[in-house]
């Protein structure tokens, strides 16, 4: 424990990039401030989209809202105050502000997970249960499960802050990273952070872990459902519907468990790559999202060339 002339931590610091020069910090700033703007339209889009259009209305469409919701969410918590580091080089961040940041990090991550989860029941249903889906994945019951997703996602998400907050932070406030997260900020303790690495370690994974365990299992059985189809055709259209997902899964948790996992046996990597491949996991899957899941169903293109139709008449008319 500190002695009593010990200063405590009132702020932390958001370096970002540690070996970035100056020089590029202009250019980092546009790039973040581009993928922000085009988190922002792509997934705005969609909302539009779905609350212009009844045809809309379906199970997946409810969980894909879900999905949007905590993608547009998690960056707003996290890219502004990063993007502000680099335009005003203001990385300042209040110790209350941080361990909120964090709580919003992990609630959102956590909520992304388990819409994933339900994404790939919706499918696994879909498929393998085909004329008991819409007695099973009605609006309701999906609305229910969403909402029971983003309920029980703050308990959990709590636990992180909980655990973290009373450690004593007397020394180093430096954050190695684009924002407060558990790891970056317990690193900073100057209490043995060992008897509370390891229960964060195992929550990560059990949050990560469970919800992919859900996933496998459901494709698994889509998988063997889809093989038993006799029509060339039919497979191919089944496997196209589900690749889109399985891109967004394999995004989303094969680097987060990678992380956990150097994090907590001792593998360490250059600070700034680690910083660009979290970044990535984090950043990338919002901006595809729209792309992968929405453009490739029949309804959404069907009423985006409905629209552009009547936009190319609308300027027809008028010339």
């Amino acid at each position: 424990m500190p002695d009593g002339n010990v200063t405590f931590v009132k702020d932390f610091y958001i370096v970002g990039f540690p070996g970035l020069h100056p020089t590029y910090y202009v250019l980092v700033s546009a790039v973040l401030c581009l993928v922000y703007v085009c988190i922002l339209i792509v997934n705005g889009m969609f909302l539009l989209l779905f609350a212009t259009n009844k045809c809309l209305h379906k199970p997946m469409y409810f969980i894909y809202v879900s999905l949007v919701l905590s993608d547009v969410l998690f960056s707003t918590t996290t890219l502004p105050k990063i993007i502000a580091r680099y335009v005003f080089q203001d990385g300042t961040i209040s110790f209350a502000a941080c361990f909120s940041q964090m709580y919003l990090v992990h609630y959102f991550g956590v909520v992304s997970s388990y819409t994933l989860a339900v994404m790939a029941i919706d499918r696994y249903i879909a498929v393998c249960y085909p004329f008991g889906y819409h007695t099973i994945m009605s609006n309701r019951n999906t609305l229910i499960l969403s909402m029971v997703i983003w309920v029980f996602s703050h308990p959990i998400s709590i636990m992180t802050v909980v655990r973290a907050f009373p450690l004593t932070y007397c020394g180093a406030n430096t954050i190695i990273h684009c924002y407060c997260d558990h790891i970056s900020i317990t690193r900073l303790a100057c209490t043995d952070r060992a008897l509370y690495s390891f229960p964060a370690f195992v929550y990560a994974m059990v949050i990560l872990l469970g919800s992919l365990a859900i996933i496998v299992f459901s494709y698994s059985f889509i998988i063997f459902a889809v093989l038993q189809i006799s029509s060339t055709h039919g497979r191919l259209k089944t496997f196209s519907t589900c690749s889109s997902q399985l891109i967004i899964i394999a995004l989303f948790f094969l680097p987060r468990c990678l992380n956990y996992l150097a994090a907590n046996i001792g593998i360490t990597f250059n600070a700034d790559l680690q910083i660009a491949i979290i970044l990535l996991y984090s950043l990338l899957p919002p901006m595809i999202n729209p792309l992968l899941y929405s453009l490739k169903t029949e309804e959404v293109k069907n009423i985006l060339i409905s629209k552009f139709k009547k936009h190319q008449v609308s300027l027809t008319l008028l010339s």
